[in-house]
Parts: C-alpha cells; structure tokens; sequence
C-alpha cells in the first residue's frame, strides 16, 4: 500500500476543495493506505482559525478537521503561514503547529504529495 501527505492550500470559504480532500483522504483509508499527515500552507491556515461564526444551515469545516483527526491524521499548520495571516498559535484546535521543515521530512518518507488547491 502507499503512503500519502496532502496539503490544503486554499481557504475555508473553498468548500469544494475541501470536500475533496476529505473523500480522497477517507478513500486512501478504507482501502489500506496511510496518510501521514494533512499540512496547511497558504491560505488554507485559516481553517485553523477558532474565530468562525456559522449558522446551523451551513457547511462547518472544523467538523471535517475533526472527522480526520480522528481517523488517526496528522494535521499540521505552517507556522510562518499563519503567522503571517494572524492566527493564534495557541488556538489551533487538533492542528499542530510545524514548519515547511517537517513537512519536508513527512514529504520525503511518503510515496506520494497531492496538493489540493
């Protein structure tokens, strides 16, 4: 089986990508692969962010953070990404923060990078 790490590099408002993050990330599980860690660069920092104000009617994307977190998924946040972007480092929820370095060590024991954009 393979190995994969993603990476989310567009906004929460961008539902559509993460949509499909989430099913890839889900199918890759069900059929015996390993995902070893999701990594928010960009733009897609700001789903780390505790500060959104959702109606019941609307798509919660920390509902899907949460789901992945709990199949067993690494997320890791870029730290220089969201700290250009002022997210609380110390509000990150299930994502740990890490650098481009660490995400380059996962990258490299992976067999596969898919970025989603």
């Amino acid at each position: 089986m393979a190995s994969f790490v993603l990476s989310l590099h567009s906004a929460p408002s961008d539902t559509d990508t993460l949509n499909a993050l989430q099913r890839f990330a889900t199918s890759a599980l069900v059929q015996g692969h390993e995902i070893r860690c999701i990594f928010l660069y960009q733009d897609g920092v700001y789903h780390a962010s505790p500060c959104f104000d959702l109606g019941s009617d609307e798509f919660d994307p920390a509902k899907v953070w949460q789901g992945l977190h709990e199949q067993g998924i690494a997320l890791h946040l870029c730290v220089t990404a969201a700290s250009k972007r002022g997210i609380d480092l110390d509000r990150c929820g299930v994502f740990n923060v890490s650098g481009l370095a660490e995400f380059a060590m996962e990258a490299a024991q992976a067999d596969r990078w898919v970025q989603f954009k």
